[in-house]
């Protein structure tokens, strides 16, 4: 049949993701699970106390996205090793760590990166130093909270000149987890802005001054960041040889990020930080919103607390299209004064407007934690839930940890991997972590993965109005439907989500191992 000009067909509109509505069916149409999800969900009640099987299984489960993932931390310690043997750099066996320059004769302890692999022992010491494998605490390293946070002052000589692999390493590792959306913290441009903060003081915490102050020096803090991150990512689509035949699976993985500000430079340093951030998450599509990193129990961490939470709230004011995920709540009695757990979470929900919570560990001991929590649950204040970061750098784990208090009250969560490869773990281990320890079913499985699309900072609205597809799909083929899906990315993927839980679905319902 010839069109008449002018005519728009149903596959003319969603050319990209029709096959993906059309696998989606039964799914968008029917409200109820299919055969295919229901003889999933016996599957995995049958097999969720046998370790292997149950393996196997989470390892294809589809998780839809990781929100809280610090590009630095993603990478294991082989890696970092191998870059500092390409770029030619010593590592120090005394000091645990890669050096920026060449071996100097004599030293006692270096050694050129480049031996290592035929150095057995001096490999495992420095793998041990620059990240969390086999750690054991010991008269020297007796915290797993310290060595956490030193390995990346460990491995930095070779952070600035690894970027594009970095990223390569990360997305395809989501799609090793089956992950479609990953949302990663980096901080590009980081040193030009540190610089600027120096040569403007916060004079008397005037933020609004210091914002003015800052006007003609925003437009390049912003420029250097994105070009860094136009470099980044040129080298790792060509590292992972993206639009070739011989694509890496991480190509598939739809990025965006978080512009991470370090929390423990001074005041004027972290403004300025957030000032460029702001202004770049503002102009740059890819940023979608700001986080804060650096132990939230350092000394000016906690003294600074309040000022940053008001940072926050001024540039939120004067940008409000940019999202917040704040870290708070990342903190134990035995790691500060209870004075300093009362209002942490609290402060950055109701001062700064944080829309999700990363780790919210010390919930129980915040003040009046009851009505936080339903406050929480009210405005649908997720919580990025990282299991394996908190064992090993707080020791909260198992049936002490809060995953189940905020499901119990209602507080949306996703699961995250916070830093994977120095905790050596995945998204994969975070969801067995999780099963390990709680009465999770598979329908609960689900909501994880889907909440971790619905609360991801992706424009555009969501497919999901509650527990429900929104209205305007209730008939998939439809012309407002397809409308709806071209004007919003979020919905898309959240489809493709579908579309892989439908495929999963019918793999595992059919497969004998299972049986």
């Amino acid at each position: 049949m010839q069109k008449r000009p002018g005519f728009v067909t149903f596959r003319d509109m969603v050319p990209r993701f029709l096959p993906a509505l059309l696998v989606a069916f039964p799914i968008l149409s029917a409200q109820a699970e299919t055969p295919e999800a229901q003889a999933t969900a016996r599957v995995f009640d049958h097999i969720r106390s046998d370790p292997t099987r149950l393996t196997l299984f989470m390892r294809s489960f589809p998780k839809g996205g990781d929100l809280h993932n610090h590009l630095a931390g993603a990478i294991p310690a082989e890696s970092f090793l191998d870059w500092a043997s390409e770029d030619g750099l010593c590592a120090s066996l005394s000091q645990g760590r890669i050096l920026p320059t060449k071996c100097r004769l004599a030293t006692p302890g270096d050694i050129p990166a480049a031996q290592l692999k035929a150095h057995d022992e001096a490999r495992a010491v420095m793998i041990d130093s620059l990240s969390m494998h086999d750690f054991v605490p010991s008269a020297t390293d007796r915290s797993g909270h310290d060595h956490f946070f030193s390995t990346f002052g460990r491995f930095a000589p070779v952070l600035a000149t690894h970027q594009g692999a970095m990223l390569a390493q990360a997305r395809d590792q989501a799609a090793a987890d089956h992950v479609v959306y990953l949302e990663l913290m980096i901080s590009p441009g980081l040193g030009a802005m540190v610089k600027a903060g120096d040569q403007h003081p916060l004079r008397d915490l005037d933020l609004a001054a210091a914002h003015e102050a800052l006007a003609e020096e925003r437009p390049r803090l912003v420029a250097e960041a994105r070009h860094d991150t136009d470099e980044m990512e040129h080298d790792a689509r060509d590292i992972m040889q993206c639009d070739t035949p011989a694509a890496h699976p991480g190509c598939a993985v739809t990025v965006r990020y978080l512009f991470q500000a370090i929390r423990t430079m001074t005041p004027a340093q972290v403004f300025t930080q957030l000032d460029a951030g702001y202004q770049l998450a503002h102009d740059d599509k890819r940023f979608v919103g700001l986080n804060f990193v650096a132990p939230e129990d350092n000394a000016v961490a906690m003294a600074d607390y309040s000022l940053h939470m008001q940072m926050f709230a001024k540039l939120g004011a004067l940008y409000p299209d940019v999202r917040l995920s704040l870290h708070a709540g990342e903190l134990t009695p035995a790691l500060v004064p209870a004075s300093g757990l009362q209002s942490h979470i609290r402060d950055a929900v109701e001062i700064a407007g944080a829309e999700r919570i990363g780790h919210g560990v010390d919930i129980l001991w915040e003040k009046d934690p009851i009505r936080l929590l339903n406050e929480m649950a009210e405005r649908r204040v997720a919580v990025e839930i990282n299991l394996t970061s908190n064992a090993e750098i707080l020791d909260v784990s198992g049936s002490a940890h809060p995953l189940n208090l905020y499901r119990r009250a209602h507080v949306p969560v996703v699961l995250s991997t916070d830093d994977e490869g120095v905790s050596r773990s995945n998204l994969t281990l975070d969801y067995l972590r999780a099963l390990s320890t709680t009465s999770l079913s598979y329908a609960d499985l689900k909501t994880l993965s889907r909440n971790s699309l619905t609360y991801a900072f992706i424009p555009g609205t969501s497919l999901w109005d509650g527990d429900h597809i929104t209205t305007l799909c209730k008939a998939p083929q439809s012309f407002a439907c397809a409308d709806f899906l071209r004007k919003s990315e979020k919905a898309r993927l959240q489809l493709q989500l579908e579309q892989n839980f439908a495929t999963f679905e019918n793999t595992i319902s059919h497969a004998p191992l299972f049986q």
